[in-house]
């Protein structure tokens, strides 16, 4: 008899969410988790930096925007050490309601870290040394990413940061540079100018959010330089040095010429801070894949099958597979995975997966961008909806952005959704369901959408993929 059904190794919303569907569906389920239930989203990553994301947004409108409604305000002030204590009470609110779902779900929390030394044997060491080892049918990796260094500016958790660090800055930069101008590095970017940093960011690529749709990527950077961010592109940090408490780093600019690799442009920032921002690896290490016989790839990822199978009785999900890293896709693949493993259909959908950029205003798509659907040489038809032209956008005063709707010319299938625009993460969900049920852009135009509403410009810009939009 074996002491469980499944053992998640990773309490991250992949294997949380698997360990939770797994006892729903009958199986007695440990979850192997070292350091705090929840995993790095709900802990250092995305729940943190949106309390963060949000905090930001009112102290900058109440500054620039409430006047504009007739609100009159005295001296404003930041208390940092304020802000950073909500941030902190919605992350253990939220961690010790995963810890009441494993209590009513009956899985046991195995408090350690936890290492595969054998078929169906997973060793759990806890922080006194203490090494227990348990029985299982199933074996589920879940162990997540981890912030991705790099050579030049090696993290040090006081002057060069990761995002872990950069959501618990104890006091205000007069000076940022953040490195990478991906979905991370804007948003953390843009907290730390809302409250007053002076940040330039510096990006390897030609723009910002380099797989995003461009025309959507480019209008949000134009947002972000209104809220005085700064960007360097085509631009690489070659070093820094730490002088008399300040970060001194030295960074070149590629020509921007195709062919050339000449320098177009150097110097040397001094920061108080630098926030590096360059991607996530997954996390392996430890694990003990090599006692099973499995062998991740070059870029450290453990290989699986369609059904997230790494090895006899060993699978695997969520950022350590690669594919989209995101939460709720290794959310998806956690209850796929558990529904497989107890004889159940389980499938995701990985071309229906949304991804939002929390800046203000938001960046929410799903499905093809423009520039991927040129490069399937796809023949499309292309709908927009400014947001300055929906009436509730105007009563909120937020009507920066639009709505882009890509649909194919011939059957109007619809093939991606990018929404600029404040709460385009609410927006996006009715386009992830169309696109679920292989609809239209005619199946969006023809439903009905509440008045006033932001979501009207969807619908408006479902109508303009035939040139029939009503209010533009």
């Amino acid at each position: 008899m074996n002491d469980f059904d499944l053992i998640v190794i990773g309490a991250g919303p992949g294997g949380y969410v698997a360990a939770i569907r797994a006892a729903q569906l009958g199986m007695k389920v440990g979850c192997v988790e070292r350091e705090y239930l929840g995993g790095t989203c709900l802990n250092v990553g995305c729940i943190p930096s949106k309390a963060l994301l949000d905090s930001s947004e009112r102290y900058h409108s109440i500054r620039h925007q409430v006047a504009r409604h007739g609100i009159e305000v005295g001296e404003v002030k930041l208390n940092l050490a304020a802000m950073m204590k909500r941030k902190a009470d919605v992350v253990k609110q939220l961690t010790g309601g995963v810890g009441f779902l494993f209590k009513k779900n009956k899985i046991e929390h195995l408090v350690g870290h936890g290492a595969i030394v054998g078929a169906g044997k997973v060793s759990v060491t806890a922080a006194d040394g203490k090494t227990r080892t348990v029985s299982t049918k199933h074996i589920l990796i879940a162990t997540g990413s981890a912030p991705s260094q790099i050579p030049s500016l090696p993290f040090d958790q006081k002057h060069i940061l990761s995002s872990t660090e950069g959501i618990a800055i104890d006091q205000l930069p007069r000076k940022l540079i953040v490195v990478g101008a991906g979905y991370i590095g804007v948003e953390l970017g843009s907290v730390w100018a809302r409250l007053g940093s002076d940040v330039l960011v510096l990006e390897y690529m030609d723009g910002v959010l380099p797989p995003s749709d461009r025309e959507c990527a480019n209008a949000l950077q134009k947002s972000l330089e209104k809220q005085g961010l700064k960007f360097k592109f085509r631009t690489t940090a070659e070093k820094a040095e730490i002088v008399n408490g300040k970060v001194r780093v030295h960074w070149k600019t590629r020509s921007a010429a195709e062919a050339a690799s000449a320098i177009a442009e150097q110097g040397v920032e001094e920061v108080d801070k630098v926030l590096v921002s360059v991607g996530r690896r997954p996390v392996t290490d430890g694990l003990g894949l090599d006692r099973v016989g499995i062998k991740v790839d070059a870029r450290g990822y453990i290989p699986v099958d369609k059904h997230f199978k790494a090895a006899e009785g060993i699978y695997a999900i969520g950022d350590v597979i690669g594919g989209i890293m995101l939460a709720h896709k290794a959310e998806e693949e956690g209850v796929a995975c558990a529904e497989l493993l107890a004889g159940k259909p389980g499938h995701v959908n990985y071309s229906c997966c949304p991804a939002v950029v929390y800046t203000h205003p938001e960046l929410a798509s799903v499905g093809l961008t423009e520039e991927e659907c040129k490069a399937k040489s796809l023949d499309v038809k292309i709908g927009k909806f400014l947001m300055a032209a929906n009436g509730r956008a105007k009563g909120m005063d937020e009507t920066e952005g639009f709505v882009k709707v890509i649909a194919d010319a011939r059957t109007d299938r619809l093939l991606g959704v990018h929404i600029l625009s404040a709460h385009a993460s609410d927006m996006i969900h009715e386009c992830v369901a169309v696109m679920e049920y292989h609809g239209s852009a005619e199946d969006i135009a023809r439903g009905f959408h509440a008045h006033p509403t932001l979501p009207e410009a969807v619908k408006e810009a479902a109508l303009a993929v035939d040139k029939r939009a009503i209010h533009s």
